[in-house]
């Protein structure tokens, strides 16, 4: 039972290592660590700061993540960066919440696999969602809104860093989704202009920042996000299917609780979630309880509750994680008695 357990575990990161690392981790980390570096403060408060008109700074927060084939956990060094910056707590979690749960691709995938009405509940309660919980933290945590900033060492003024944002936002969006072998060079030669223009218009000491940057937010994310991973393979191994589904058919409270908890502890990368969930409804699963899990299970996993109370504090972490937990619940009762 041990060995089948410790596979288990180590099929579910191996899987991680080859799906994410190279195509999705990488580029996040080197986005993240630029946002960190090379954007000032104040380019970052314009849209997600504690101060920023409301208006502004959630509806941004909310869509930001509609062309990002991220998931709860290549999200994380996006977060980090985005947090440490300065942003407010409202947008940063209004963020971290929408970005892994309304990209493009699984909001598409999901219409098309499992209907186009919970396609659409998919996008729409994960758009609203995420303000909501983003507007509670802020309450919440008020006196905790404004984070100390940095240093800028680019000037936003100069066209050199929206572009390079841009190149590096484009890498990870084609790197994730390249399938032919011309897409997959078109990526290659995409990095190499990064890499290229990023040489000829950054100072050394600008360049060291960045690798800092970057380098800082591996060593505090990524020890933490491979041990969640592999925890997270032996939970599902431990979890039989046909159990699940049979506890979570209906549109019960306790079933779209048990579909919320369940997809929150589970680790879904990028679209993975809409296959799975197919099959726990062909075995049973209601539509409410299946919306509850799209909208739990992206946002939140093991690695990913481990990682965000490292970044955030135990405390907000917490707050956070019921947050999803309960809206998510919420979302599958009022879906499942609409489509009934």
């Amino acid at each position: 039972m041990l060995d089948t357990l410790l596979l288990a575990g180590i099929d579910a990161l191996r899987e991680y290592l080859a799906l994410h690392v190279l195509l999705c981790l990488i580029p996040a980390f080197f986005l993240a660590g630029a946002i960190a570096s090379l954007f000032s403060k104040e380019s970052v408060l314009k849209y997600f700061g504690a101060d920023s008109p409301k208006y502004v700074t959630y509806p941004v927060a909310a869509i930001s993540g509609i062309m990002l084939a991220v998931c709860s956990c290549t999200v994380l060094p996006l977060f980090a960066g985005i947090y440490k910056r300065g942003a407010g707590i409202g947008p940063a979690t209004t963020f971290l919440y929408s970005a892994p749960a309304i990209n493009l691709l699984a909001i598409v995938y999901t219409a098309k696999i499992l209907g186009f009405d919970i396609g659409v509940a998919r996008a729409v309660a994960a758009i609203g969602l995420s303000v909501v919980i983003g507007l509670t933290m802020s309450v919440v945590f008020q006196n905790h809104n404004k984070m100390p900033g940095f240093k800028a060492n680019g000037d936003d003024r100069n066209i050199r860093t929206p572009i390079t944002f841009i190149l590096l936002l484009a890498i990870l969006v084609f790197a994730g989704i390249a399938a032919t072998t011309l897409e997959k060079a078109a990526v290659i030669l995409l990095v190499l202009v990064t890499i290229a223009l990023s040489w000829l218009w950054y100072t050394s000491e600008e360049l060291k920042s960045w690798m800092q940057e970057t380098w800082f937010l591996v060593k505090q994310i990524t020890p933490l996000l491979f041990a969640g991973v592999f925890l997270a393979g032996v939970i599902v191994a431990v979890l039989p299917g046909e159990f699940v589904a049979t506890l979570v058919g209906g549109n019960s409270i306790s079933a779209n609780l048990i579909s919320s908890v369940s997809g929150s502890l589970m680790y879904f990368s990028t679209l993975t979630e809409v296959p799975i969930i197919s099959a726990l409804t062909k075995l049973g699963m209601g539509k409410g309880p299946a919306l509850t899990m799209l909208l739990a299970g992206p946002a939140l996993s093991l690695p990913n509750m481990i990682v965000i109370s490292r970044i955030m504090g135990t405390k907000k972490a917490g707050i956070y994680i019921i947050l999803v937990i309960i809206a998510s619940l919420v979302s599958g009762i009022i879906f499942g008695n609409m489509v009934a």
